[in-house]
């Protein structure tokens, strides 16, 4: 890319040098043309000529070499250049990192185990994740990922999921208990029993559906190649009879006369308007979207998002804020102030989202002298000393075991009850927070005419469904692994009408096959993880929803404008073509036919940066 533009910049330097300074030698000034073409233009000979080495004739490389080089022959040397150096800034533009970003995608993923510590004759061995074979056992540490899938069948731990389920609340990992490749050990050391090869494991999975997800996206052709395929030939074969049939038949007819006609229609036959307008229409639709916050990589995802049906939603991080923070404080026989600050004392060395998310709360310093002892009890949550009291803080499971007698809470969400000299003293209520800007981008969407909107997630039916109803969503998938989402996809793909697209959202390492899938694939890109912003079409920088229903707005006007300088290009330059048959129009009056159509559209083309945001 960065060498093409350096073609590109040199051959319009010296292509103005020519135009702007007459040189007294005419030569010098075609010799700078020339140069200019050859700087510009050499790759595109090339191509035409290996495509015809090769059968493929006629296509818009053979096209424009036949074209400029016709120029040439009746000496419009300045045309010459100026519709092959318009014609790749067109093409740099219309290639630009389009699907550059697939190919790395599996590098930028960090759930590839590295390793696998198995248990053999007594000992640890560490070996390729790929010579571990069912039923043998394998130990991981606290901050090892789990290489291979299995059940823990000594030890207990948490587990960081959000390489898989996108979820920010570690899972608790005890005896008896499944666990999945991909997933982060935490703290404590748990042997698994391997249940599949590496090859059939969740993590070895999703690598390969991201992989080759993107070979399964529709892809709809350029319209120059389109319609070149026909328009090249054409114009071509018509040129040749121009240029041979009417000397041989008509009484004292010039062959040079019929020449100079037939390479007049080759230079009214270069597609200019189409190659500048039409790049400068998707690109000027790009650019407006960039104002808003939106980063498109292509212009045929441009093109798609005009043809949206169904957009289907990730949950955490996407409509929902992906922060746990405090919803709820019901305090018994104490303050809310109180039974904020006895639970933050009792987290205070723990980094879980939860208790970061109740210190939060509490909001003030903690005295450290205060808090005689803690311990952490594994799947259970916390015991402390806070001075003179004893605290307890955690799930149902732990009052349940010291048998506190509590008052269970049904909101939906994760619950910490708290008990002080075992005593129940309350419960704080922790979620994850609905965007105020996913309730508006849902009901733009609807009011936009988006058949359905779908959220697919990794979280419990509860949670799940829960939010889907306050957002008013069309349907709900939930406790989804990655290959269910892509399996959900796939289903949901098949529902859209023939010509209409679907798009996913998504924000986490998890949804980037998802994210390749998809005919449109729409990443946050504020928070969003690496992976999932690579494997993306569209990237919303700040991270609201309703950015969505202003790239449709702004896709819809872009197709518009390119079609209306479709329809006005080809109309104009087919009467200009007849006109040259005849002899009724000169060179110079295509070449002013051909700029005067370009310019136009161009005009045309610029109306797409007037950006005005959808409601």
């Amino acid at each position: 890319m960065k060498k093409k533009g350096i073609k590109i910049i040199i051959a319009a330097v010296l292509f103005f040098i020519a135009l702007i300074i007459n040189f007294n030698n005419e030569w010098i000034n075609k010799t700078i043309y020339i140069i200019s073409y050859i700087v510009v233009g050499l790759e595109i000979v090339r191509k035409a000529i290996r495509n015809i080495t090769r059968g493929k004739v006629f296509d818009e490389n053979f096209l424009m070499t036949v074209a400029t080089i016709g120029a040439f022959g009746v000496g419009e040397f300045p045309e010459a250049v100026a519709v092959m150096l318009f014609y790749q800034v067109g093409e740099l533009f219309q290639s630009y990192a389009v699907d550059k970003s697939r190919k790395s995608i599996s590098s930028l993923m960090d759930i590839r185990p590295d390793f696998a510590n198995v248990e053999r004759n007594g000992k640890i061995e560490k070996v390729d994740p790929d010579d571990v074979k069912i039923g043998e056992v394998i130990v991981v540490k606290p901050g090892e990922k789990i290489p291979l899938d299995g059940y823990v069948i000594e030890g207990q731990s948490s587990l960081d999921t959000k390489a898989l389920t996108g979820e920010s609340i570690p899972r608790d990992a005890t005896e008896g208990e499944e666990v999945l490749s991909g997933c982060i050990n935490l703290n404590g050391v748990i042997k698994i029993e391997v249940t599949k090869e590496y090859g059939e494991s969740t993590v070895s999975k999703i690598l390969d559906l991201v992989e080759n997800a993107s070979s399964k996206k529709s892809k709809s052709e350029n319209f120059i190649t389109k319609f070149a395929r026909y328009y090249t030939p054409a114009v071509v074969i018509i040129a040749v009879i121009l240029a041979v049939v009417p000397p041989l038949i008509i009484k004292d007819a010039s062959f040079s006369d019929w020449i100079y006609r037939a390479l007049s229609f080759l230079v009214v036959s270069c597609p200019c308007a189409l190659v500048i307008s039409i790049p400068l229409s998707f690109f000027g639709g790009i650019g407006g979207a960039s104002k808003m916050g939106i980063l498109i990589k292509g212009s045929n995802y441009l093109e798609q998002l005009a043809n949206t049906e169904i957009i289907v939603f990730d949950k955490t991080g996407t409509l929902t804020e992906g922060v746990f923070e405090v919803q709820k404080v019901k305090a018994i026989d104490i303050s809310e102030e109180e039974l904020i600050k006895i639970t933050a004392y009792a987290e205070n060395y723990s980094n879980h989202p939860i208790s970061l998310s109740v210190k939060k709360a509490f909001g003030k310093e903690i005295d450290e002298k205060q808090i005689v002892k803690t311990q952490e009890l594994s799947g259970l949550g916390n015991v402390a000393r806070i001075g003179e009291q004893d605290v307890l803080v955690g799930n149902e499971k732990l009052m349940n075991e010291r048998q506190i007698k509590f008052t269970k809470c049904n909101d939906i969400g994760t619950i910490l009850y708290v008990a002080i000299e075992r005593k129940f003293a309350g419960y704080i209520v922790i979620s994850d927070k609905i965007k105020e800007d996913s309730v508006k981008a849902i009901k733009s969407l609807k009011k936009n005419n988006i058949k359905q909107t779908v959220m697919l997630t990794g979280d419990r039916k509860m949670v799940g469904e829960n939010v889907a109803k306050q957002l008013g969503l069309d349907k709900v998938y939930t406790e989804l692994l990655p290959d269910g989402k892509v399996e959900k996809v796939e289903s949901l793909l098949k529902e859209k009408s023939e010509k209409g697209k679907l798009a996913f959202v998504g924000d986490g390492i998890n949804d980037a096959p998802v994210l390749a899938l998809a005919d449109i694939g729409i990443a946050m890109g504020g928070l969003g993880a690496d992976s999932a912003i690579e494997a993306a079409d569209v990237v919303l920088m700040t991270d609201e929803p309703s950015k969505i229903v202003n790239a449709i707005h702004l896709s819809k006007k872009t197709m518009r404008i390119v079609r209306e300088n479709i329809i006005f290009a080809i109309f104009i330059k087919v009467l200009v073509l007849v006109l040259s048959a005849f002899g009724i129009s000169t060179m110079w009056e295509a070449v002013f036919a051909d700029v005067g159509v370009s310019v136009i559209a161009i005009i045309n083309a610029l109306r797409v940066l007037r950006i005005k945001k959808a409601s």
